[in-house]
């Protein structure tokens, strides 16, 4: 729930909570600059993948052949879910050696990230206000963005990362001479008067499936924080109304938002299998 905010505004209060925690000291003017690094988005992201890799542990560490448990019946469902996927999809069974865990590393991460959000809007910021104050900062630049998956940075860095696999399997499945050849040939043949024509579709359709497999997740997101921040300033204001507004919508929007974060985890991952896939196919 929302306390006052050092006497901010609406929109600053806004403003304050959609600002990053960057090495610069202050908001960021250009959305894109190479000199600004998030330091949120890099502290949750890392963090909450050091804990979908421990979990994913655990879970491998504890199985037995006997009656699982809670915990090892979930993850026995999200690994049979992903292998049924993968298969599939990619046809090779020596690339879903590694494709199908990455996909499931990939769905529990993004998950966790997501569900981060549901997190109370003031809680961690506040912690981080006291936490910069008790350094001798001033509170009202201690910026905190906890989910990490609303930052375009983060959103697309993932992407690139899904891109950078996908030119490797080209490699990998048809030589690079083979790739280079694709790169010319495909979509609309082998005459030499297409090959600028095929190049450059082949360079649209990677920037496209790049850019809107992160754009995708973070427009989600970031919608899903934007609301409620909202729903946050409702409850700043002093009315019996604001309150029960506030209490109300903010249980409605967790519960819609419970499946917003698990369809844009599953949808990242299903995207991840496909455009793997579709590199391991010949035109």
């Amino acid at each position: 729930m929302a306390t006052e905010e050092h006497a901010l505004t609406a929109s600053e209060y806004v403003v304050h909570h959609l600002t990053h925690l960057n090495n610069t000291g202050h908001a960021q003017e250009n959305i894109v600059d190479w000199s600004v690094i998030n330091i949120d988005s890099m502290f949750y992201s890392i963090t909450l993948g050091l804990l979908t890799i421990f979990l994913l542990w655990r879970a491998a560490h504890k199985a037995t052949s006997g009656v699982p448990g809670r915990f090892q019946g979930a993850v026995e469902v999200m690994v049979e879910m992903v292998a049924d996927q993968a298969k599939g999809i990619v046809h090779s069974a020596e690339s879903r050696k590694f494709v199908a865990p990455l996909a499931l590393t990939v769905f529990v991460w993004i998950f966790l990230m997501n569900a981060v959000d549901l997190v109370p809007v003031d809680l961690l910021p506040r912690i981080w206000e006291g936490v910069y104050a008790a350094g001798g900062g001033d509170p009202a630049h201690a910026y905190m963005r906890v989910v990490a998956t609303a930052d375009l940075s983060a959103a697309l860095g993932m992407s690139v990362g899904v891109l950078l696999l996908c030119i490797y399997y080209n490699i990998k499945i048809k030589g690079f001479s083979g790739w280079v050849h694709e790169l010319f040939t495909a979509p609309f043949g082998s005459h030499p008067l297409l090959y600028p024509v095929n190049f450059a579709m082949q360079m649209i359709e990677f920037t496209a499936k790049t850019i809107s497999h992160g754009m995708r997740l973070f427009g989600n997101m970031y919608a899903g924080e934007l609301v409620f921040v909202l729903i946050a300033l409702l409850g700043s204001t002093a009315t019996v109304f604001g309150f029960v507004g506030h209490v109300f919508a903010g249980t409605l929007w967790a519960i819609f938002h419970i499946l917003i974060i698990t369809l844009q985890a599953f949808i990242f991952m299903m995207l991840t299998l496909v455009y793997v896939g579709q590199a391991h196919e010949s035109h």
